[in-house]
C-alpha cells in the first residue's frame, strides 16, 4: 500500500498543481475584464463553457483559430498597443468566430461585427470599392480605440465588452436605472437591466476565453501553437497604386490567388479601390521579400467601370452606352443569361482611348488587365 501511495503521490501532486495554474490563469482572465474571481462559479457561465467545449472541441474552437491564424499576432499586438486586454481577442471571436465574411441581420460585419455607422466614426471606408469592417488589420485599430474610448467613459472593461455589444447608450441606462455598475446586479435575469443578449454576449467572451487558457482543454491540441505562432507567420502590409490587381499580385509572389483575397476580404473586387493614388493590401510576411524584389507597378491597358444597373436598362442599352458589346459584358461578369436585376453592379471595360484620370472621373475603377505576369 505504500509503494501504492508513493507512485501515485507525484500524479496527485501534478494534478492539484495543475488545478493551482489553471484556476490562477481563470482569475488573472477575469480581472483583465476588472470582474471578480467570484464569478468563475457564475453557474450560467459554466454551463456555457461546459457545452462550448463539446461544440467547439476540435471541429468549431481550432477551426476558428486555425482560420485567423495569420492575423492574430497582429491583432494582439494592436490591442496591446491601445493598451487593451488580450483577452478581447476572444471579444471577436464572440463576434465573429474570427471570420471576415461575417455578416448579421443588423448589417454589423467583419471581424470585430461593426455597424456602418459606427465603422465610419472610427476611420472605416464603406464604399462600392471596399469595405475596410473586413479589413482585420484597420476594423482592429477601429475596435481598440472604440474599446478605448468605452473604457475611458465607463471606467471597467466588462462595461467596455457590453456597451460594444449593445450599445453604451442602453449601458449608461441600465447603471442609472440599477444604481450600479456591479456585473452581478446588472446581469440579473429578473430586472432585466441589459438585453438578455448582452447578459449572455458577456459570458459568451468569458467562456471563450477560458476555454483558450485551460490547460487540460488545450492538451494534445494545436492552439497553443496557432494563438502564439511567431511574426514569420503573420501578414504584411504593402501598398500597391490604384487599380492593382489581386491576380497579378499572387503571380508575381507565388501565391494561389484564394489565399491573397482571403487576407483582402475588404476588397469587393479584385482591383484596388481607384480613388487613391495608394492603397494597401496585404500579403503573407513570408512573401514580402519576394513582393520586393518582383514588384514593379506597370502602365494600365485597359480600364473598367463599376455600372449599377438601373431600371430599364438591358445588357444592350449598358453596352450601346459604354461602346462595349454585349457578349463582352456578359462573358466578363460571367453572366449566364441576359437577366439583369435592379441595383446589380456590372464591371464594364472601357477603351483604352481614355487616356487620363480626369478623364475618366472618379466613378471609374482603374482596373488593370495585364498581357503577362
Amino acid at each position: 500500500m505504500r509503494y501504492i501511495i508513493l507512485f501515485l503521490l507525484p500524479l496527485l501532486l501534478s494534478a492539484n498543481l495543475t488545478y493551482l495554474t489553471n484556476q490562477t490563469k481563470e482569475i488573472a482572465i477575469l480581472e483583465s475584464f476588472d470582474i471578480e474571481a467570484s464569478f468563475l462559479y457564475d453557474p450560467i457561465m459554466n454551463e456555457m463553457k461546459n457545452s462550448k467545449r463539446d461544440i467547439y472541441d476540435e471541429e468549431n474552437f481550432f477551426q476558428a483559430m486555425d482560420e485567423a491564424h495569420l492575423f492574430i499576432p497582429t491583432v494582439k499586438n494592436i490591442l496591446a498597443e491601445h493598451g487593451v486586454p488580450p483577452e478581447f481577442l476572444f471579444l471577436a471571436m464572440a463576434e465573429s468566430s474570427f471570420s471576415t465574411r461575417a455578416y448579421s441581420v443588423k448589417k454589423a460585419s467583419g471581424f470585430w461585427q461593426f455597424m456602418p455607422e459606427t465603422g465610419k466614426l472610427y476611420g472605416l471606408i464603406i464604399d462600392q470599392y471596399v469595405d475596410e469592417r473586413r479589413d482585420v488589420i484597420k476594423s482592429t485599430e477601429a475596435a481598440a480605440k472604440y474599446l478605448t474610448a468605452l473604457y475611458e467613459k465607463f471606467g471597467k472593461w466588462y462595461l467596455a465588452a457590453l456597451a460594444f455589444n449593445c450599445g453604451e447608450g442602453r449601458v449608461a441606462n441600465a447603471i442609472r436605472r440599477a444604481k450600479s455598475d456591479d456585473l452581478l446586479v446588472l446581469l440579473d435575469s429578473k430586472e432585466k437591466y441589459i438585453p438578455r443578449e448582452s447578459r449572455l454576449y458577456i459570458r459568451k467572451i468569458l467562456s471563450l476565453a477560458l476555454m483558450g487558457n485551460d490547460e487540460q482543454f488545450l492538451h494534445d491540441s494545436e492552439y497553443d501553437y496557432l494563438l502564439n505562432r511567431a511574426n514569420a507567420f503573420a501578414i504584411a502590409t504593402v501598398e500597391v497604386p490604384r487599380g492593382e490587381s489581386l491576380t497579378r499580385v499572387s503571380k508575381l509572389i507565388e501565391i494561389p490567388l484564394p489565399e491573397l483575397q482571403k487576407l483582402n476580404k475588404h476588397l469587393k473586387y479584385d482591383f484596388a479601390p481607384p480613388n487613391a493614388n495608394e492603397y494597401a493590401i496585404y500579403i503573407p510576411y513570408v512573401k514580402l521579400s519576394d513582393f520586393k524584389q518582383k514588384y514593379v507597378p506597370q502602365k494600365m491597358q485597359n480600364f473598367y467601370k463599376v455600372h449599377v444597373v438601373a431600371k430599364g436598362e438591358s445588357l444592350y442599352t449598358i453596352g450601346k452606352k459604354y461602346n462595349v458589346s454585349q457578349n463582352v459584358i456578359k462573358d466578363f461578369n460571367a453572366l449566364k443569361d441576359n437577366k439583369l436585376s435592379f441595383n446589380q453592379k456590372l464591371i464594364i471595360p472601357i477603351a483604352q482611348r481614355v487616356a487620363s484620370a480626369r478623364e475618366i472621373g472618379k466613378e471609374f475603377a482603374f482596373y488593370t488587365k495585364y498581357k503577362s505576369a
